[in-house]
Protein backbone atom coordinates (compact mmCIF):
# COMPACT_ATOMS: atom_id res chain seq x y z
CA UNK A 1 0.00 0.00 0.00
CA UNK A 2 1.08 3.32 -0.79
CA UNK A 3 0.47 5.47 2.09
CA UNK A 4 2.43 5.66 5.25
CA UNK A 5 -0.09 6.96 7.23
CA UNK A 6 -2.70 3.97 9.08
CA UNK A 7 -5.24 6.79 9.62
CA UNK A 8 -5.61 8.16 5.89
CA UNK A 9 -7.30 6.67 2.97
CA UNK A 10 -4.69 4.81 1.07
CA UNK A 11 -3.95 5.47 -2.63
CA UNK A 12 -5.26 2.54 -5.03
CA UNK A 13 -5.82 2.47 -9.27
CA UNK A 14 -7.90 4.61 -11.02
CA UNK A 15 -9.91 2.70 -13.69
CA UNK A 16 -12.54 3.27 -15.94
CA UNK A 17 -15.03 2.24 -13.77
CA UNK A 18 -14.38 5.74 -11.73
CA UNK A 19 -14.37 8.04 -15.15
CA UNK A 20 -17.77 9.34 -14.02
CA UNK A 21 -16.76 10.29 -11.01
CA UNK A 22 -13.85 11.84 -11.92
CA UNK A 23 -15.54 13.85 -14.27
CA UNK A 24 -17.56 15.48 -11.21
CA UNK A 25 -14.26 16.03 -10.06
CA UNK A 26 -12.88 18.27 -12.95
CA UNK A 27 -16.10 19.78 -13.52
CA UNK A 28 -16.33 21.36 -10.06
CA UNK A 29 -13.33 23.19 -10.56
CA UNK A 30 -13.95 24.52 -13.82
CA UNK A 31 -11.89 21.94 -15.66
CA UNK A 32 -12.51 21.20 -19.12
CA UNK A 33 -12.08 17.59 -19.51
CA UNK A 34 -14.74 14.95 -20.88
CA UNK A 35 -15.19 10.91 -20.18
CA UNK A 36 -12.83 10.78 -23.31
CA UNK A 37 -10.21 12.65 -21.99
CA UNK A 38 -9.65 10.32 -18.60
CA UNK A 39 -10.35 7.46 -20.88
CA UNK A 40 -7.48 7.76 -23.15
CA UNK A 41 -5.12 9.25 -20.27
CA UNK A 42 -6.44 5.61 -18.22
CA UNK A 43 -5.46 3.95 -21.13
CA UNK A 44 -2.22 5.34 -22.55
CA UNK A 45 -0.95 5.97 -18.71
CA UNK A 46 -2.01 5.26 -15.18
CA UNK A 47 -4.61 6.48 -12.79
CA UNK A 48 -4.28 6.60 -9.16
CA UNK A 49 -7.28 7.38 -6.75
CA UNK A 50 -8.41 8.27 -3.23
CA UNK A 51 -11.39 7.33 -2.04
CA UNK A 52 -13.61 8.62 1.02
CA UNK A 53 -16.16 6.48 2.54
CA UNK A 54 -16.63 4.84 -1.18
CA UNK A 55 -16.44 8.12 -2.87
CA UNK A 56 -14.02 8.92 -5.17
CA UNK A 57 -12.60 12.34 -3.48
CA UNK A 58 -8.69 12.55 -5.43
CA UNK A 59 -6.92 11.22 -8.53
CA UNK A 60 -3.79 11.97 -10.44
CA UNK A 61 -2.80 10.72 -13.62
CA UNK A 62 0.38 9.77 -15.48
CA UNK A 63 0.92 9.16 -18.93
CA UNK A 64 4.27 8.21 -20.12
CA UNK A 65 6.27 9.14 -23.18
CA UNK A 66 10.42 8.01 -23.87
CA UNK A 67 12.63 9.75 -21.25
CA UNK A 68 9.64 11.69 -19.54
CA UNK A 69 6.14 11.82 -18.28
CA UNK A 70 2.94 13.75 -17.65
CA UNK A 71 1.54 13.99 -14.44
CA UNK A 72 -2.01 15.94 -14.36
CA UNK A 73 -5.77 16.04 -13.46
CA UNK A 74 -4.50 16.06 -9.76
CA UNK A 75 -7.34 16.42 -8.34
CA UNK A 76 -9.05 17.06 -4.18
CA UNK A 77 -12.49 17.18 -3.67
CA UNK A 78 -13.20 20.92 -2.13
CA UNK A 79 -14.32 18.91 1.53
CA UNK A 80 -11.03 17.73 1.75
CA UNK A 81 -8.53 19.58 0.61
CA UNK A 82 -5.52 21.27 2.71
CA UNK A 83 -4.85 17.68 4.21
CA UNK A 84 -2.14 17.15 2.10
CA UNK A 85 -3.96 14.23 -0.25
CA UNK A 86 -2.88 16.20 -3.46
CA UNK A 87 0.81 16.30 -2.18
CA UNK A 88 0.37 12.12 -1.55
CA UNK A 89 -0.36 11.43 -4.90
CA UNK A 90 2.09 13.48 -6.21
CA UNK A 91 5.02 11.97 -4.35
CA UNK A 92 3.16 8.87 -5.36
CA UNK A 93 3.71 10.20 -8.90
CA UNK A 94 6.76 11.02 -8.58
CA UNK A 95 8.32 8.06 -7.39
CA UNK A 96 6.68 5.98 -9.55
CA UNK A 97 8.32 7.25 -12.98
CA UNK A 98 11.82 8.23 -11.43
CA UNK A 99 11.70 4.20 -10.62
CA UNK A 100 10.91 3.51 -14.21
CA UNK A 101 13.63 6.00 -14.90
CA UNK A 102 11.45 8.66 -16.17
CA UNK A 103 11.20 12.37 -15.64
CA UNK A 104 8.07 13.95 -14.27
CA UNK A 105 6.65 16.66 -16.22
CA UNK A 106 3.59 19.00 -15.58
CA UNK A 107 1.86 22.07 -16.99
CA UNK A 108 1.26 24.43 -12.89
CA UNK A 109 -1.39 26.87 -12.53
CA UNK A 110 0.27 29.61 -10.39
CA UNK A 111 -1.72 28.05 -7.48
CA UNK A 112 -0.26 25.05 -7.69
CA UNK A 113 3.46 26.18 -8.74
CA UNK A 114 4.49 26.45 -5.00
CA UNK A 115 3.45 23.25 -4.13
CA UNK A 116 5.62 21.57 -7.14
CA UNK A 117 8.55 23.80 -6.28
CA UNK A 118 8.69 22.62 -3.21
CA UNK A 119 8.53 18.77 -4.58
CA UNK A 120 11.63 19.53 -6.42
CA UNK A 121 10.09 20.65 -10.05
CA UNK A 122 11.81 23.88 -12.02
CA UNK A 123 9.85 26.12 -14.53
CA UNK A 124 11.15 25.97 -17.89
CA UNK A 125 8.74 28.23 -19.89
CA UNK A 126 5.07 29.64 -19.91
CA UNK A 127 1.88 29.68 -21.53
CA UNK A 128 -1.29 31.15 -21.66
CA UNK A 129 -4.50 30.19 -21.86
CA UNK A 130 -6.74 32.18 -24.24
CA UNK A 131 -10.46 31.82 -24.59
CA UNK A 132 -12.44 33.44 -27.47
CA UNK A 133 -15.77 32.95 -30.02
CA UNK A 134 -15.04 30.54 -33.17
CA UNK A 135 -15.11 33.09 -35.98
CA UNK A 136 -15.07 32.58 -40.22
CA UNK A 137 -12.62 34.96 -41.73
CA UNK A 138 -10.84 35.19 -45.05
CA UNK A 139 -7.76 32.96 -45.39
CA UNK A 140 -4.97 35.42 -44.42
CA UNK A 141 -2.45 35.86 -47.74
CA UNK A 142 0.47 33.03 -47.01
CA UNK A 143 3.59 32.26 -48.73
CA UNK A 144 2.54 29.17 -50.64
CA UNK A 145 1.02 27.43 -47.18
CA UNK A 146 -1.68 25.24 -47.97
CA UNK A 147 -4.03 23.79 -45.36
CA UNK A 148 -6.25 20.47 -46.08
CA UNK A 149 -7.65 18.09 -43.53
CA UNK A 150 -5.20 15.53 -42.64
CA UNK A 151 -5.80 11.95 -44.22
CA UNK A 152 -4.59 8.74 -43.49
CA UNK A 153 -1.44 8.67 -45.42
CA UNK A 154 -0.24 11.53 -43.94
CA UNK A 155 0.63 10.09 -40.58
CA UNK A 156 3.85 8.52 -40.51
CA UNK A 157 5.35 11.76 -41.70
CA UNK A 158 3.07 14.08 -38.76
CA UNK A 159 3.96 11.18 -36.07
CA UNK A 160 7.63 11.88 -36.64
CA UNK A 161 7.41 15.69 -37.20
CA UNK A 162 4.99 15.92 -34.33
CA UNK A 163 7.79 13.53 -32.18
CA UNK A 164 10.98 16.26 -33.07
CA UNK A 165 8.84 18.74 -31.98
CA UNK A 166 7.46 17.52 -28.70
CA UNK A 167 10.88 15.57 -28.35
CA UNK A 168 8.97 11.73 -28.03
CA UNK A 169 6.63 9.85 -30.18
CA UNK A 170 2.49 10.47 -29.33
CA UNK A 171 1.44 8.75 -32.15
CA UNK A 172 -0.99 7.06 -30.43
CA UNK A 173 -2.31 10.25 -28.96
CA UNK A 174 -2.10 11.99 -31.51
CA UNK A 175 -4.93 9.71 -33.19
CA UNK A 176 -7.32 9.29 -31.10
CA UNK A 177 -7.39 13.18 -30.83
CA UNK A 178 -7.78 13.76 -34.71
CA UNK A 179 -10.21 11.14 -34.15
CA UNK A 180 -12.50 12.80 -31.68
CA UNK A 181 -13.01 15.81 -34.03
CA UNK A 182 -11.84 14.83 -37.72
CA UNK A 183 -12.74 18.26 -39.45
CA UNK A 184 -10.08 19.50 -36.96
CA UNK A 185 -7.34 17.86 -37.36
CA UNK A 186 -5.57 19.93 -40.15
CA UNK A 187 -2.07 19.89 -42.01
CA UNK A 188 -0.32 22.80 -43.50
CA UNK A 189 2.09 22.25 -46.42
CA UNK A 190 4.60 24.82 -47.98
CA UNK A 191 6.32 23.58 -51.88
CA UNK A 192 4.88 20.05 -50.86
CA UNK A 193 7.03 19.61 -47.37
CA UNK A 194 5.14 19.24 -44.05
CA UNK A 195 4.52 23.63 -42.31
CA UNK A 196 2.60 22.38 -39.34
CA UNK A 197 -0.64 20.75 -38.21
CA UNK A 198 -2.91 21.01 -35.39
CA UNK A 199 -5.89 19.06 -33.97
CA UNK A 200 -8.65 19.60 -31.62
CA UNK A 201 -10.86 18.17 -29.78
CA UNK A 202 -14.35 18.56 -27.83
CA UNK A 203 -14.30 19.55 -24.11
CA UNK A 204 -16.70 20.01 -21.66
CA UNK A 205 -17.08 24.10 -22.00
CA UNK A 206 -15.10 24.68 -24.98
CA UNK A 207 -13.34 22.99 -27.94
CA UNK A 208 -9.73 22.73 -27.38
CA UNK A 209 -7.35 22.94 -30.11
CA UNK A 210 -4.07 21.70 -29.77
CA UNK A 211 -1.30 20.60 -30.29
CA UNK A 212 -0.55 22.86 -33.06
CA UNK A 213 3.10 22.36 -33.62
CA UNK A 214 4.14 24.83 -36.79
CA UNK A 215 7.44 25.65 -38.75
CA UNK A 216 6.68 29.77 -38.23
CA UNK A 217 3.90 32.01 -37.14
CA UNK A 218 2.25 32.02 -40.54
CA UNK A 219 1.68 28.63 -41.04
CA UNK A 220 0.56 28.70 -37.31
CA UNK A 221 -2.39 31.47 -38.08
CA UNK A 222 -3.31 29.33 -41.54
CA UNK A 223 -3.97 26.43 -39.72
CA UNK A 224 -5.95 28.33 -37.07
CA UNK A 225 -8.01 30.43 -39.78
CA UNK A 226 -9.31 27.03 -40.72
CA UNK A 227 -10.11 25.65 -37.75
CA UNK A 228 -11.86 28.93 -36.08
CA UNK A 229 -13.94 28.34 -39.15
CA UNK A 230 -15.15 24.74 -38.59
CA UNK A 231 -15.05 25.23 -34.78
CA UNK A 232 -18.29 26.44 -33.00
CA UNK A 233 -18.98 28.34 -29.89
CA UNK A 234 -15.66 28.52 -27.24
CA UNK A 235 -12.83 27.97 -27.97
CA UNK A 236 -9.57 27.44 -25.90
CA UNK A 237 -6.00 28.11 -27.14
CA UNK A 238 -3.02 26.80 -24.77
CA UNK A 239 -0.18 29.25 -26.62
CA UNK A 240 3.34 29.49 -25.73
CA UNK A 241 4.32 32.81 -24.17
CA UNK A 242 7.32 33.03 -26.91
CA UNK A 243 4.63 33.17 -30.04
CA UNK A 244 3.99 37.19 -28.85
CA UNK A 245 3.07 37.27 -32.69
CA UNK A 246 0.50 34.74 -32.67
CA UNK A 247 -0.84 35.90 -29.51
CA UNK A 248 -1.34 39.66 -30.71
CA UNK A 249 -3.07 37.88 -33.36
CA UNK A 250 -5.60 36.16 -31.89
CA UNK A 251 -6.08 39.36 -29.21
CA UNK A 252 -7.30 40.97 -32.42
CA UNK A 253 -10.02 38.42 -32.80
CA UNK A 254 -11.01 38.71 -29.34
CA UNK A 255 -9.22 36.49 -27.37
CA UNK A 256 -8.77 37.25 -23.57
CA UNK A 257 -6.54 35.70 -21.14
CA UNK A 258 -7.80 32.90 -18.64
CA UNK A 259 -5.14 32.14 -16.71
CA UNK A 260 -1.35 31.24 -17.15
CA UNK A 261 0.28 28.45 -16.93
CA UNK A 262 3.73 27.00 -16.78
CA UNK A 263 5.86 24.00 -17.89
CA UNK A 264 7.93 22.49 -14.93
CA UNK A 265 10.40 19.19 -15.10
CA UNK A 266 11.46 17.51 -12.04
CA UNK A 267 15.17 17.94 -11.14
CA UNK A 268 16.01 19.73 -14.19
CA UNK A 269 16.13 22.90 -15.86
CA UNK A 270 15.47 22.25 -19.61
CA UNK A 271 12.30 21.38 -21.60
CA UNK A 272 11.87 18.46 -23.85
CA UNK A 273 9.99 20.23 -26.41
CA UNK A 274 11.52 22.14 -29.52
CA UNK A 275 10.80 25.83 -28.30
CA UNK A 276 10.68 27.39 -31.80
CA UNK A 277 8.19 25.04 -33.13
CA UNK A 278 5.71 24.47 -30.24
CA UNK A 279 2.88 27.05 -30.42
CA UNK A 280 -0.19 25.04 -29.01
CA UNK A 281 0.06 22.44 -26.20
CA UNK A 282 -2.22 19.55 -26.69
CA UNK A 283 -3.29 20.49 -23.06
CA UNK A 284 -2.13 20.81 -19.58
CA UNK A 285 -3.62 17.10 -19.24
CA UNK A 286 -1.48 15.66 -22.15
CA UNK A 287 1.46 18.23 -22.72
Amino acid sequence: MVTTDAAAPPIRALTVDDIAAACALNAAVGWNQVAADWRIMLELGRGFAIDNAGNLIGTAITLPYDGFAWVSMVLVAAAHRRRGLATRLMRHCISELTTAGLVPVLDATPAGQPVYRALGFNGVWGMKRLGGDAVRMAPASTQNVTIRPIEAADWPLLRAYDAAAFGADRGRLLRDLQARRPALGLIALRYGDVAGFMLGRDGRVATQFGPLVAEDAESAKALLVHGLAVASGRVYIDLADRQADVAAWLAGLGFQVERPLTRMVYGGAMAFDDPARTFVVAGPELG
